[in-house]
């Protein structure tokens, strides 16, 4: 281990605002089973859970083949939303771009990504952002249990070489303060995401703008 430091991000909520795109593929996966579609709090309550996990806790009354055909049914939407919408489709909050170049700028920092997401979302929009290269490790629910499991930070801080201490989980829900807390790091939470202010009592620090997000950051990590 060395002294690095390590800034690992959620992505839903957290770096994008992809709500449109979850809402209009949860719906196209709903509509598709001739089910109703759960209404706008509770499917943005469920962003950040693996999205096997997601879709029983929308559906628990359906079997298991339902549900397996409502995960398929989103994937293939959301991804078709996403070749045809490129970065507007899932646009970068204010000031987190800038906030990831100065980040990526320095030698003492490395950044990460702890995401929900598949392999091949998240592929799909690091690329429409033209992000590639600013990420030295990312997780993603195809290789792990669904947060807040603590797996993803664990496996980051093993990949990176960075010790708990030296590093810090920004995400949007309670299930990123929860996993940040059961692997060791300290949890920033932001407060433009999908679950209100009142569920993220677990995080260390709680922002609201990427000026804010960045002295907290700088903050925790002994600067």
């Amino acid at each position: 281990m060395t002294d690095l430091k390590l800034v690992i991000f959620d992505v839903d909520g957290t770096l994008v605002d992809s709500q449109a795109d979850i809402l209009a593929s949860m719906e196209a996966a709903f509509s598709a089973e001739g089910l109703e579609t759960p209404g706008r709090d509770a499917v943005l309550g469920i962003v950040g859970l693996s999205l096997d996990q997601a879709m029983a806790k929308l559906a628990p009354e359906q079997d298991a083949e339902t549900l397996g055909r409502l995960v398929e049914a989103y994937k293939d939407r959301y991804a078709a939303l996403r070749m045809s919408g490129g970065a507007q489709s899932s646009p970068l909050y204010p000031g987190l771009l800038d906030l990831l170049r100065s980040l990526n700028a320095r030698d003492d920092i490395l950044l990460g990504v702890a995401t929900g997401k598949s392999r091949r979302g998240l592929n799909a929009l690091i690329d429409s952002l033209d992000l590639r290269g600013f990420f030295v490790t990312t997780q993603v629910a195809d290789d792990h249990p669904s947060k807040p499991n603590p797996s993803m930070v664990l496996q980051a801080l093993t990949e990176a070489g960075v010790e708990a201490t030296n590093a810090v989980m920004i995400g949007d829900t309670s299930f990123d303060m929860d996993m940040a807390r059961a692997a060791g790091v300290r949890g920033i939470a932001v407060g433009w995401g999908y679950h209100p202010d009142e569920a993220l009592a677990g995080a260390d620090v709680l922002v609201h703008d990427a000026a804010a997000l960045e002295r907290a950051i700088l903050t925790l990590l002994g600067e």
